[in-house]
This record gives structure tokens, C-alpha cells and sequence, in this order.
């Protein structure tokens, strides 16, 4: 794993970090201010993903494997991996694929985009 990549990852868990801590703070100073998701029940906003803390935590556990990393530029960067977690109201663990995009700016790593797709083992048709 190289320096970028260990680098991206801190970020990209931080980001977990906060689903697990309930931090709503911590997720909004990962997130741009222009950040877009797409998830399975729709698109969110930076305020909709900070905005599901506002209970608590959502995550009990987690764990980030099959990583890749691609670089689009010296400014931004793509981190895509297979993620596994259980939520905090559930002891079912659910698995999906993530894809990320980060940007840089002078203090690190801002993330402008997540994409979740549910790892169902169905065929892209």
C-alpha cells in the first residue's frame, strides 16, 4: 500500500469513524460543501449525510477490503473497495461496494462524491 493510498484510506475512515461515533461534526468537515451521494434510496446532499447523525450512531461496525485506488490528477482521486458493516440497530451484516472521490486542498482531503451499490451478486445486465 502506498503513502497516497494509506492516506486516502484515513480519510475514507474517518468518514466511517463518524457513522460509528454518531459524529456529526467529524462528517461534516469530511464532506465538501458540494457533496453528493448516491445510494440506493436516492441521492443525499452534504446536510441529508450529516443529518442522519441527528439520532446518533448509525454504524456498529465495519470493515473496508479489496481496495483500489485511481488518481485523476494531482487533485483528485477515486477510492473504490468492498465494504462490510452492521448497522447499530441490527446484528445483520450487510456488504455493498463503495466508490469515493476525494479532493485535495491545503489541509488534507475534502470528499466531493460516495456512490454505494449493494453487493448482491446479481449480473450487470
Amino acid at each position: 500500500m502506498d503513502d497516497l493510498m494509506r492516506e486516502i484510506l484515513a480519510c475514507e475512515r474517518h468518514v466511517w469513524d463518524a457513522l460509528v461515533a454518531g459524529d456529526a461534526t467529524a462528517d461534516d468537515a469530511a464532506l465538501h460543501d458540494g457533496f453528493l451521494g448516491v445510494y440506493p434510496d436516492g441521492f443525499s446532499d452534504k446536510a441529508g449525510h450529516v443529518a442522519q447523525l441527528a439520532d446518533g450512531p448509525k454504524v456498529r461496525s465495519y470493515e473496508l477490503t479489496d481496495l483500489r485506488l485511481m488518481r485523476f490528477g494531482d487533485e483528485h482521486v477515486l477510492l473504490a473497495y468492498h465494504a462490510r458493516f452492521t448497522r447499530t440497530l441490527s446484528h445483520e451484516r450487510e456488504e455493498m461496494f463503495v466508490s469515493s472521490v476525494w479532493r485535495r486542498v491545503p489541509d488534507g482531503w475534502i470528499n466531493l462524491f460516495s456512490q454505494d451499490t449493494p453487493a448482491t451478486g446479481m449480473q450487470v445486465p
